[in-house]
């Protein structure tokens, strides 16, 4: 495999984070598989030097020693002697998920890196899942988090939760003109926005494009997210903020992750697949449509900003679902 195996990692993949496993566990067991695939190939034979060599002198009956050549072959490139041809790989991680979180995670191999900051530039949305449970508060909002409140949910409907989701994403659209810098009285501007092209010019709270309820079963609530610069914890104060709204509590149970700009779950590589082989297909298989989209969403006019050093990839600032009032984002 060797080189040849190594110029066809370059470039950008994704992989199914499953909850309760740490992005960097997942990074490292990822380069682990990957060495493992480049050094399991079959390394070119080792070459032949002339040695010569002491040696009794054929057909002679008396103990005599002569210098014989002889072709020997060098152990300088034998794996006992210089180990491993790879050590390590550089790979990147794309927009983190927490632990508790699954989903799509995007990594970056090699000349691939270059590619995430491209992704981040694009101010490109993300879509969750995100589970609700109506009836408690807890200091995390998350389902084990520390009690903090009981309450009843008998009144909480389902067009009472839509009307709430309703007016988060009309909050959350004028927030996305605002930090856009775009003046929505020229035909450009008013295009973009209905076409849903819109970005911000540098770093936001999180905004929400889209929310709607997939399953309302009480006291459980299925919603699906649109959004960008969020965090995971962001997206579970969003679900306790809710709760409130609708005159109760509720904490997040699950948050995953379906799609990360142009990476969905149908791209995402299982645990199962974490191999040099598919690994390989999948960055292949990927490349023409990232670079496609890159160029897409990377034109002039969609409000994207060179990459700046100072940028974190993910924030832990709260921001409120209705109010916005944090300023920090990825």
């Amino acid at each position: 495999m060797g080189l040849d195996g190594l110029a066809r990692l370059h470039g950008l993949f994704a992989a199914y984070k499953p909850p309760g496993l740490k992005w960097k566990h997942l990074r490292d067991t990822v380069e682990l598989q990957l060495l493992k695939g480049l050094n399991a190939g079959k390394r070119p034979a080792s070459e032949h030097r002339v040695r010569f060599l002491l040696g009794p002198v054929e057909g002679s009956e008396e103990k005599e020693l002569t210098l014989t050549a002889t072709s020997v072959p060098t152990l300088i490139d034998h794996p006992l002697v210089r180990g491993p041809a790879f050590t390590s790989l550089k790979i990147g991680m794309g927009h983190r998920l927490d632990a508790q979180a699954s989903g799509v995670l995007v990594l970056g191999v090699g000349r691939g890196r270059r590619l995430l900051t491209d992704m981040y530039n694009a101010h490109l949305t993300k879509d969750y899942t995100v589970h609700g449970l109506l009836g408690k508060a807890t200091d995390d909002f998350c389902e084990d988090g520390r009690l903090v409140e009981k309450t009843t949910y008998d009144h909480v409907t389902r067009e009472k939760l839509e009307r709430i989701l309703s007016l988060i994403q009309g909050s959350h659209q004028k927030a996305l003109v605002m930090y856009s810098n775009v003046d929505l009285q020229t035909q450009e501007a008013y295009e973009m926005a209905v076409s849903g092209v819109l970005r911000p010019m540098n770093k936001s709270p999180m905004l929400v494009t889209g929310i709607r309820c997939l399953q309302f079963a009480p006291p459980e609530f299925l919603l699906e997210v649109q959004c960008m610069h969020e965090t995971q914890k962001q997206l579970r104060r969003l679900v306790h903020e809710i709760g409130l709204e609708l005159k109760s509590t509720a904490v997040c149970t699950q948050v995953r992750r379906t799609r990360d700009g142009f990476f969905t779950l149908d791209d995402a590589l299982l645990r199962t697949q974490w191999d040099l082989p598919s690994i390989q297909d999948a960055i292949q298989s990927a490349a023409p449509r990232v670079a496609a989209e890159l160029e897409n969403n990377l034109r002039p006019g969609l409000g994207t900003q060179p990459f700046s050093p100072g940028w974190p990839w993910d924030s832990e600032g709260p921001s409120s679902a209705l109010g916005l009032e944090s300023h920090a984002g990825h």
